[in-house]
């Protein structure tokens, strides 16, 4: 996993309302392969299904959200799905607890904004600052103040997540030089 500079994502804004819960982020008929690189082309297929191929098209994604972002069951496919489509970060008015942390252990960025969703219009350019906190719409030259993020969950996004955390852990540690940890817990 890449480290995320997480002072300086841009995207185009994706927009999507209130109650977007894990089965409508990605649906369960589509889990049958369990490779994120073929599930995530299902991403939010439930309510807009040409999702995928509009992030392909646009490059840099940013969704943009509204109330109860991720609610549902805590599957950590949802965040996988939306990673792996390519979205560079979540921007919603709120999220489901258990979501938050999946983002953050695979390495989404995400951010808590109130209002953000009659802030921002479908395409606007966007800056997305973890660091201090804020939301900047390039396009409308406006700031929008968010939830900051705790410090130990911001490192963890900046490594990349939970699992490039813990090998950077392993490797200073020299844990990866013991032949029963090496094996199971491979460094790169």
């Amino acid at each position: 996993m890449d480290k995320i500079d997480v002072t300086n994502i841009t995207g185009k804004a994706m927009k999507f309302g209130d109650g977007m819960n894990t089965d409508i982020i990605i649906p369960s008929q589509y889990l049958e392969d369990s490779d994120p690189n073929v599930f995530c082309k299902y991403v939010m297929a439930a309510v807009r299904p040409t999702t995928y191929d509009e992030i392909q098209k646009q490059g840099d994604t940013i969704f943009v959200g509204g109330k109860d972002f991720g609610s549902g069951s805590s599957r950590e496919q949802a965040p996988d799905a939306i990673k792996y489509a390519g979205v560079k970060a979540v921007v919603a008015e709120s999220f489901a607890s258990i979501f938050f942390r999946n983002c953050v252990n695979v390495g989404l960025p995400l951010l808590e904004v109130p209002d953000i969703t009659s802030a921002v219009e479908e395409g606007d350019e966007l800056l997305v600052n973890l660091e201090e906190g804020f939301v900047k719409n390039i396009t409308k030259g406006t700031i929008y103040k968010g939830r900051p993020i705790e410090a130990f969950l911001l490192n963890k996004l900046k490594k990349g997540g939970l699992i490039p955390e813990l090998q950077e852990y392993v490797k200073q540690h020299g844990l990866d030089k013991e032949p029963e940890f090496a094996a199971t817990f491979q460094t790169n």
